[in-house]
């Protein structure tokens, strides 16, 4: 492997361009991106500075890329990242890492046992304010946790419909951005959903989950793509026995702490946050991180995995695996209004 990292990117549209600054952002050179054609694949590689644009099928398996992202349509992500796998590349895949859980499951297992570095961008993981909370909790300031509540509002389906997510079926909504808020809980929180009972909308443009953990727990989430006048709104609040901690996307600068005495606003930056939350503040408080920025850091984290690194909380196709479980229960209770169970997996991301 080159000391540079040569990255190819597979999808060109929104994410697959968010992806390519993080690229850039990590200081990897980016060899090739393929699009749907070979015309927009010119017109990417131009647009986005690639060395090249190719095809999906050579650049999984081309001898000058060391990892490749896919960030093509929910439905080409098997074989592509298993293609880039049995390649010997490392790999990031978009979430959902497959549309189908066993498929999801024999994609996670053919890349353990090739020892595969691999990501999914559950990039929530990396707001400075999300690491502060993780890190509270872990340190016992909340005491025992017993209820997660929020949800995860978008309203894009409302003017545009559901396009080629609508492959994604009744539980589409729940697998394109639920399985975010799922994870960021269980990644802040240390617990683990264990049954869920879930209805979701005749569109399926909405679902609404109640579910307990294995640390005794209760909680709820409303996930919706049809909530008029929000953007992107993942909120979450954590109620422990000492304290609770609310985080909110579309206000990701400041973490909420609240107790008893009161109510603190905690901003990024602030001298009372852990060293952990300040090893993912990239630039001065005042000065807005947001999304690219979580996912640059991402990125780096998985390029530093590529080489070696072990970087703490780096989502991988094991926590595919388990969106995957939890969208697949979530679309069986819905269809027969009864609690489903969870197994928790090992906790790879404590």
């Amino acid at each position: 492997m080159s000391e540079r990292l040569r990255v190819g990117v597979v999808g060109t549209g929104f994410i697959g361009t968010v992806h390519a600054h993080a690229v850039r952002a990590a200081g990897a050179e980016l060899v090739a991106v393929a699009a749907s054609t070979a015309d927009r694949s010119a017109d990417a590689a131009r647009r986005l500075g690639a060395g090249r644009g190719t095809t999906a099928e050579e650049l999984v398996s081309a001898a000058d890329v060391d990892v490749v992202h896919v960030a093509s349509p929910d439905d080409t992500h098997v074989p592509l990242a298993r293609a880039a796998v049995a390649a010997g590349k490392a790999v990031i895949c978009e979430k959902p890492l497959a549309t189908d859980l066993d498929d999801a499951r024999a994609l996670t297992d053919f890349a353990t046992e090739r020892h595969a570095v691999t990501a999914v961008p559950f990039v929530y993981r990396f707001y400075p304010t999300v690491r502060e909370a993780r890190a509270r909790i872990a340190a016992g300031d909340a005491g025992a946790l017993h209820l997660l509540y929020g949800g995860y509002l978008q309203d894009w389906q409302l003017e545009s419909g559901a396009g080629w997510r609508g492959q994604g079926g009744a539980g589409r909504t729940f697998a394109d951005v639920g399985i975010h808020w799922c994870d960021l809980a269980e990644f802040v929180t240390g617990h683990r959903i264990v049954r869920l009972l879930a209805t979701l909308a005749s569109d399926g443009a909405s679902v609404t989950i109640v579910f307990a953990t294995d640390r005794g727990a209760t909680g709820s989430a409303t996930i919706s793509q049809a909530a008029i006048g929000r953007k992107n709104q993942l909120a979450i609040s954590i109620d422990g026995e000492r304290a609770s901690y609310g985080f909110d996307q579309e206000q990701p600068e400041t973490l909420t702490v609240r107790s008893l005495e009161g109510t603190l606003a905690l901003p990024r930056g602030s001298a009372a946050m852990s060293k952990d939350a300040g090893a993912y503040s990239r630039i001065p408080a005042g000065h807005p991180q947001g999304y690219q920025d979580c996912f640059d850091a991402f990125v780096v984290d998985t390029y530093a995995a590529v080489t070696g690194e072990r970087p703490d909380g780096l989502p991988g196709f094991a926590d595919g695996l388990r969106a995957a479980a939890l969208t697949d229960a979530v679309v069986t209770s819905a269809t027969t209004s009864t609690w489903v169970g969870i197994a928790p997996p090992g906790r790879s991301t404590p």
